[in-house]
Parts: C-alpha cells; sequence; structure tokens
C-alpha cells in the first residue's frame, strides 16, 4: 500500500497534485471534465478587494513551448467569490487554497480576513502583483517588501499563508528566507517569468500589455532550479510550479525539493492533467517500490564521480 499524502503547515492533501492560480478558475470551469476529489487541492484564480477588470485584449500569445498572459489578474472580487465560489468548492473533497492580489498592503489584509470565517484550507499570497504605492514594482522583487507584506498578512490571517514568488528576481534564495522571515508558512514557485512577444508581419506587439507572463514548458528547467535553491535555502514546505505537463514532470520538482506541485499551463490544452499526475505518481511509486512519496521530497543525488560545482 503506496502513500502519497502530504502535509503542507498542518493541512493535509491526499496527493501532492494541486492546480495552479489563473489555470483552473475556481474549478467550475472543469468539473464536467474532471473530478474535482481526485486532487490534493484546487488553488482559485487570484481574489481581490474589489473587482479587476484586467488588462484590454489581446492579452494572450502562443510561443514555443509556452504561452505568454498578460490577464492583469482579472477578477469580480472578494464578495461575488465568496457569495458563488466558495459554496461550490465546498461540495468536493478536496484542499481549497485561495490566491490573493492586492495592489497595497491594505489590499492584500482586507481580503485575507474576509476570508477568516469561510471554508478555506490555505492562502496563497501573490507577491508579483505591482506594488501602487512604491511606483508599480511588484512586492516580490523586493526582498524587504517580501518579508514586509508576509508579516502583516500573518498577522491577519486565520489560515496557514502561503507566499507564491516571483521568478523575475537576480536570487530566488534572498526573497525565499525574506518569506520565511516574515512568518510564511510555506512558499510557492515559480510564478511566470516576463517575457514578450513581436508580431513582424504587423510590426506590432502581440499584446496590448506590451509585455506579459511567460509559462508552460519553456520555463521548467528554470523553475525546478529555482525551487531546488529555495529548498536548500529555506525550512518550510515548497509547492513547486512551472511548466509541468507529467507526472515525471511532477517528480521532477519533488525529488528537487516540493513537497506539492501545482499544474497550470497544462489544464488549457489537457484538462485531465492533474488527474493524469496524480496517478503517474503513484504507478511510478509502485515501479519503484516508493512506500511514501515523504521519500522522495528533495531526494535528489549527484552523479557519482563528479566533481560538484554546487548553484
Amino acid at each position: 500500500m503506496i502513500s502519497t499524502k502530504v502535509t503542507i503547515a498542518g493541512v493535509e492533501l491526499k496527493n501532492p497534485v494541486m492546480t495552479a492560480s489563473g489555470t483552473f478558475g475556481s474549478g467550475m470551469e472543469y468539473a464536467e471534465l474532471v473530478d474535482l476529489n481526485r486532487l490534493g487541492a484546487v488553488v482559485t484564480k487570484g481574489v481581490a478587494n474589489v473587482p479587476w477588470p484586467g488588462n484590454p485584449v489581446p492579452r494572450v500569445a502562443e510561443t514555443a513551448s509556452g504561452m505568454l498572459n498578460a490577464i492583469g489578474l482579472q477578477n469580480p472580487g472578494i464578495e461575488v467569490f465568496r457569495r458563488r465560489d466558495l459554496p461550490f468548492l465546498a461540495g468536493f473533497d478536496t484542499k481549497v487554497v485561495v490566491n490573493v492580489c492586492g495592489k497595497s498592503k491594505e489590499d492584500y489584509c482586507q481580503v485575507v480576513e474576509a476570508l477568516g470565517d469561510e471554508p478555506v484550507d490555505l492562502l496563497e499570497i501573490n507577491i508579483s502583483c505591482p506594488n501602487v504605492k512604491e511606483g508599480g514594482i511588484a512586492f516580490g522583487q523586493n526582498p524587504k517588501a517580501v518579508e514586509e507584506i508576509t508579516r502583516a498578512v500573518k498577522a491577519v490571517a486565520k489560515q496557514p499563508v502561503i507566499m507564491k514568488l516571483s521568478p523575475n528576481v537576480t536570487d530566488i534564495t534572498e526573497t525565499a528566507r525574506a518569506a520565511q522571515a516574515g512568518g510564511a508558512d510555506a512558499i510557492s514557485l515559480i510564478n511566470t517569468l516576463t517575457g514578450m512577444k513581436i508580431d513582424v508581419h504587423k510590426r506590432m506587439f502581440a499584446l496590448s500589455n506590451r509585455t506579459g507572463g511567460l509559462s508552460g514548458p519553456a520555463i521548467r528547467p528554470v523553475a525546478v532550479r529555482m525551487v531546488y535553491q529555495a529548498a536548500q535555502a529555506v525550512s518550510i514546505p515548497i509547492i513547486g510550479m512551472g511548466g509541468i505537463e507529467t507526472a515525471e514532470d511532477a517528480l521532477e520538482f519533488i525529488l528537487a525539493g516540493a513537497t506539492a506541485v501545482s499544474v497550470g499551463t497544462a489544464n488549457f490544452y489537457n484538462p485531465s492533467a492533474t488527474v493524469q499526475i496524480a496517478e503517474g505518481i503513484e504507478t511510478y511509486m509502485e515501479r519503484y517500490g516508493i512506500a511514501d512519496i515523504r521519500e522522495l521530497i528533495g531526494a535528489v543525488k549527484d552523479q557519482p564521480g563528479r566533481e560538484v560545482s554546487y548553484l
């Protein structure tokens, strides 16, 4: 009998497979195609204190082995989310993780407080949002800001807090340590990499926003590297994401040090990806005689007989 159960900040997931925020809604769009009960957790689309309209179209563009998006975190706001989405999710046997976005420290705290008594298991704080009070620079690009926003959210949160880290930094370990110093119960990474695409025939930017977030298989090696580095730097659980399509992809992140994984872009072209990955992990464990998935977390080894240059 194998066990795929993992624990994040005292919350037990039946398996380590979660959805990535912004790619699965709150599960309503996928419920006819995917058995949400089979997932470790559903991570919702970002929720703000007020409705956000998002960016103008076009705001999605395909790239080699990935996609760019500049949706702009469009969402109907916390009140609609509480009234519509949470009752829907309560009907499934899966953990609920709410992704929270904001443009100021006060915005984040307002949403977190509003969710305090709701049926929510974990909070994921998206600190790739632009800090309007600091000239629009993302919270997650400044370690000091990461620690401050983490501390502020933790002061009002009733649920465990996951800080979602941006990869658009020089050293991911600095922001990982800052999140831990601020009291984060876990971290998730990576969010999208900033990218750009130009239509050479029209000689125009492919996105109205000019830049967008690059996701998909193209970013996976970068994401695995950053998860590994973060795992060496902090002692709190890590949720890894970035281009996961298969069970083998997910296992890369787990071996690098992730306790759980989130599947994002793959949901768009393979709605069954999450369930297939969960089943594939079980098959892998049976094949290699792994009784407990926790045996695999951070279990990567160096190549034998080689001098190692650590990152």
